[in-house]
């Protein structure tokens, strides 16, 4: 399930720094029930010894200025909110339609409309774009036992391999249960894919490595489902791996 919000800033603009998934992410926590915000924050869903926020957004889509470290976007504008849990993001539409704004940062913002879209009717092989780009990672011991995270490509085979043992891990927080049958039948080929698609995103302190375009994913239709609703590879809740059916208009 996902939700489509559409914003109007108060003033002409939406002023925010490049770098700002995690003034968007703190939005979403803000804009939840307290104990569910605690719960999701502090425990998230488990899978072994892993916590999962399970819950993905997009980047902010609408027209928009760089400005030195800054960015500044101008109505209307549209950000998504997907997660296979139903609650996290009912909470999130009546909080905000309750108030009717919404605070991003230090901008305030009218809420013009909510919108939710349930997916279900996927194919097992579609063509996708990224509404936030996807990152896949590995963390590495150096030679001297340091550890480093090494982020791979699309054209990585690790790339694949990674987002698909991911998408089994949160099939199993949602289902209680492992997908026994096809599960070797994955696979996301970049089709569309360029060096200018490599994005250098800092989340807090943190570089990430993450990858936008357009792909073919081919996998079994529950796992596709889990992969829309919750995001493709890692780092969903702090915005990144939301994904949509391949259309020119959601570019």
């Amino acid at each position: 399930m996902r939700i489509k919000i559409t914003l109007q800033p108060h003033t002409k603009e939406l002023l925010l720094p490049v770098h700002h998934n995690h003034i968007l992410q703190a939005c979403i926590y803000r804009n939840l029930s307290l104990s569910l915000a605690y719960k999701i924050h502090n425990f998230g869903y488990v899978y072994e010894k892993r916590q999962f926020r399970m819950f993905n957004f997009s980047r902010l889509i609408g027209k928009f200025t760089h400005k030195d470290n800054n960015i500044s976007f101008y109505g209307p504008i549209t950000l998504w909110i997907s997660s296979p849990f139903t609650e996290i993001l009912e909470s999130f539409a009546a909080h905000i339609a309750k108030k009717g704004k919404i605070k991003i940062g230090d901008n305030f913002c009218e809420v013009a409309g909510i919108e939710v879209m349930f997916l279900d009717n996927f194919s097992e092989s579609i063509l996708i774009n990224t509404l936030s780009p996807i990152t896949a990672y590995s963390t590495l011991l150096t030679a001297d036992g340091k550890k480093k995270t090494y982020y791979y490509s699309p054209y990585e085979e690790d790339f694949s391999r990674i987002i698909h043992q991911n998408l089994l891990k949160k099939y199993y927080i949602v289902n209680k249960k492992h997908l026994l049958d096809k599960i070797e039948r994955f696979s996301i080929v970049p089709i569309k894919v360029s060096k200018k698609n490599e994005h250098i995103i800092y989340y807090k302190n943190t570089l990430i490595k993450a990858w936008s375009g357009i792909y073919k994913l081919e996998a079994p239709k529950e796992l596709i489902k889990i992969g829309f609703d919750s995001g493709l590879g890692s780092k969903n809740s702090q915005g990144f791996g939301m994904i949509a059916i391949y259309n020119k208009e959601n570019l």
